[in-house]
């Protein structure tokens, strides 16, 4: 489906309304309506995002609810997690083959008992981190295909749609109980494939994205968010994690590309929701405008640490 906005009087445009095609832990569905009021007025008032670029697009959210309201010049797309990027790139390129795998993979699945879904599940897992050591992430292929088919599939099959890896850079999730997943959205990879048209993907560090901001550039960052306890660190979305130092890093960064003239909107755990009197992001972006905004965490290996808490929205911009 499609929706048509009015840019102006004698322009009439088509957007994808096209969602995350993979559940992601810190995915910011629930958060981007709040983002969203935050825009720089100008992109508010004219519909129009000349660059954007997001150096954490993670499961994309805020991507694609941006891509099915404005019309977006040319967007950058970055992220650490080198499998995370094959799926982009292949519901980019490669829509139909994606869903020819994942319907023969959910008519497989669904026709099995609840054990044999089980055991299913683990062959697939199995098989998921043996391909790690074959394939090749530089030149497309069918084993890509194959791969990002295996992704979806455990990521809509899995204990809480987490995605997460040891040190040996293995997924190893276990098995989610659930009675009739969706494993082959079919409509959504269309348009999310569709709305991934004048976008270019890139695997690397967020500071790799600084090369393609210039004046007037809207960027969005979602980085790991700090954990707020111990048992609220889901971060491992790579073998290496993302630190304090990795925090300060990105606060430098956010710092240089603010001097280069870029509308900058930052979200973040807070650490006052465990302790007030934790400043850490209040002194990181001293100077810059901090907000608190209510946010529900449903990603807690501890119960009592779900429910609504304070996620943080910087941006450095007044409107």
């Amino acid at each position: 489906m499609h929706i048509t906005y009015p840019l102006f009087k004698d322009e009439v445009i088509s957007f994808p309304q096209a969602k995350p095609f993979l559940k992601w832990a810190g995915g910011k569905s629930q958060l981007v309506e709040e983002l969203h009021k935050r825009l720089p007025e100008s992109i508010l008032q004219t519909r129009k995002i000349d660059v954007y670029v997001e150096p954490f697009v993670g499961g994309g959210a805020f991507f694609f609810y941006l891509k099915g309201r404005y019309k977006i010049g040319k967007a950058y797309l970055f992220d650490v997690n080198k499998d995370l990027i094959l799926a982009y790139k292949v519901v980019q390129a490669y829509p139909k083959e994606l869903i020819q795998h994942l319907e023969n993979l959910e008519e497989k699945y669904l026709s099995l008992g609840e054990e044999e879904q089980k055991n299913f599940y683990y062959k697939v897992r199995e098989d998921y981190n043996i391909q790690r050591q074959r394939i090749d992430y530089s030149a497309p292929s069918e084993e890509w295909v194959i791969r990002v088919a295996y992704l979806i599939f455990l990521n809509k099959t899995c204990y809480n749609g987490l995605y997460r890896l040891n040190k040996d850079g293995d997924f190893n999730v276990p098995h989610g109980r659930y009675k009739n997943p969706k494993i082959c959205d079919s409509e959504n990879i269309i348009q999310a494939s569709w709305a991934l048209q004048d976008t270019e993907v890139f695997c690397g560090d967020f500071e790799k994205s600084s090369e393609y901001i210039r004046p007037g550039t809207l960027v969005y960052l979602d980085p790991p968010y700090r954990p707020i306890s111990k048992t609220s660190s889901f971060t491992s979305y790579t073998e290496e994690g993302f630190s304090d130092e990795d925090q300060i890093r990105l606060a430098e960064y956010f710092k240089r590309m603010h001097d280069r003239g870029a509308y900058l909107l930052l979200s973040n755990s807070d650490p006052k929701n465990v302790n007030p009197n934790d400043d850490f992001f209040d002194k990181l972006y001293k100077g810059f405008i901090i907000e608190r905004v209510p946010a529900k965490r449903f990603i807690n290996s501890d119960a009592k640490g779900r429910g609504t808490i304070m996620e943080l929205i910087i941006r450095n911009y007044e409107r």
